[in-house]
């Protein structure tokens, strides 16, 4: 990789049965999120038609590498396709295309792939974001504010800036968690993101982009209006606005259902069903109860037998990312290494061995953690 181009790094949300065989979506986050707090609740509507790949900004998330130098817009857009081929290589698709969908940022960096790459990106769905976004005097503020204070001195603010009102008091577990990732990004990677977007303006380069866009405004995103995503959809070749009434900066967070089946519309070209029967109606209402943090009060099972069912589920998917995190997440809840040995070997029997023994591993090494 040159040295101007920064390190991204991939983070699977699609588990490795036949994942291969499905249509490849990368997945972009915002500033101060990750793949993973950002996009999870949404790409659980996602991974049944999607092989599908988020990544996390440089200090982000997965992605501790901050370099030394700050890098471009263009120059994170080719990071981004750094990843993605690597990911096509392994599907035996050297230089295939893929379908795009990212919030903020991600949208930004969307953007810039559909010009700077538009043999590659077949379509794309451009989530709170603009052509340009803020203006230098507010990114040189956030500057000022983390190179002094770091990034902890963000979440206040962002807390009003990211949700629409209210939505912290509906949903605390997926703000807590948004706002964590935030607290937890590195000082500098931060930074360089800021950096990126100050000189970030697209407006006039627009009508380039050909490949069929879906514009998607939060009706109460105070960071990116409508107005930007309206221009986005009115400038390009083949745009169209879709407002999430009641959203926020973060779509994919607050509004998952909503955002899957835009989502499935645009690329895919689904058509929404309008009378859902009870086992689509169960499913939606459980992605939105995921998606707030509710399932987990679900009184059908205790959160024990939760946790060891969700635990089995991330074996046998491959999620192996997911699954250190989930482990530590056991282990604090109290359950016994007995329990989780018996819950691998449980799913090494009806899943496949080869997984089971990679989360043994991956257990060992948590269990080593604790010991240290």
């Amino acid at each position: 990789m040159s040295p101007s181009i920064p390190s991204v790094t991939a983070v699977r949300l699609t588990g490795a049965a036949h994942r291969h065989d499905l249509p490849l979506l990368v997945l972009g986050p915002s500033l101060g999120t990750t793949a993973m707090t950002l996009w999870s609740a949404c790409a659980a509507g996602l991974t049944d038609r999607f092989d599908v790949l988020a990544w996390d900004l440089p200090g982000h998330g997965h992605n501790r590498g901050v370099r030394d130098d700050g890098f471009t817009m263009a120059e994170l857009a080719q990071g981004v396709l750094v990843v993605v081929d690597d990911v096509l290589a392994q599907r035996d698709q050297v230089g295939g295309t893929f379908a795009y969908a990212g919030d903020s940022v991600g949208g930004a960096v969307g953007l810039q792939l559909l010009l700077d790459a538009p043999d590659r990106v077949d379509s794309a769905v451009l989530l709170c974001t603009g052509a340009k976004i803020g203006d230098a005097a507010m990114w040189a503020g956030r500057v000022g504010q983390v190179a002094v204070s770091g990034t902890q001195v963000m979440v206040p603010g962002s807390a009003e800036r990211w949700f629409a009102p209210g939505f912290v008091d509906r949903e605390p577990a997926v703000a807590s968690a948004l706002l964590g990732a935030l607290r937890d990004t590195v000082d500098d990677g931060y930074v360089q993101v800021c950096a990126a977007l100050v000189d970030f303006d697209v407006r006039d380069r627009l009508g380039e982009v050909r490949a069929p866009v879906l514009a998607v405004a939060g009706e109460r995103d105070v960071v990116t209006p409508p107005d930007l995503l309206r221009e986005v959809a009115e400038g390009v070749g083949d745009g169209r606005l879709e407002v999430l009434p009641g959203v926020g900066h973060l779509a994919p967070a607050e509004a998952p259902v909503a955002v899957a089946a835009l989502i499935r519309q645009h690329v895919l070209g689904e058509v929404p069903v309008d009378a859902a029967d009870d086992l689509t109606r169960e499913v939606e209402e459980v992605l939105a109860e995921h998606a707030a943090g509710t399932l987990w009060s679900r009184p059908g099972l205790d959160r024990r037998s939760r946790l060891l069912v969700t635990l089995t589920a991330l074996v046998v998917q491959g999620h192996h990312d997911d699954l250190e995190a989930h482990l530590h997440a056991i282990r604090e809840e109290g359950l016994t290494i007995e329990e989780i040995r018996e819950s691998l070997l449980q799913a090494a029997v009806h899943g496949g061995v080869a997984d089971a023994t990679a989360a043994f591993r991956i257990a060992r090494s948590v269990l080593e953690e604790e010991h240290a």
